[in-house]
């Protein structure tokens, strides 16, 4: 019998695509799960848009699952398809501040 999807289910099946880069960041986006969306707190979700993650910090998008190295900043929401969140840092970020990110 199956199961309904749980949370880490959901979690498990993030999405992150391949770095890209321009002359002074480094991108990358990530896609959440749609279902997981109705799952994610009430507060992280912009009050004009409905149904759209405001920009998160580094504590909020970590709590619902996303892993990443250090440095990287959600900068961007795109409110066609909100599951998907952009990310930036800084091109020679880890060059700069090693894997540890200290500045």
């Amino acid at each position: 019998m199956a199961h309904e999807p749980t949370y880490d289910d959901y979690v498990e099946r993030i999405h992150y695509s391949e770095k890209y880069t321009d002359d002074k960041w480094e991108y990358r986006h990530v896609i959440l799960p749609k279902p997981l969306l109705k799952m994610i707190p009430k507060t992280y979700f912009d009050p004009d848009e409905p149904g759209v993650l405001r920009i998160l910090t580094d504590q909020e998008w970590r709590s619902i699952g996303i892993t990443q190295s250090l440095g990287w900043e959600h900068y961007e929401v795109h409110a066609p398809e909100p599951h998907i969140l952009l990310f930036r840092r800084e091109k020679d970020f880890q060059d700069k501040y090693g894997a540890g990110g200290k500045r």
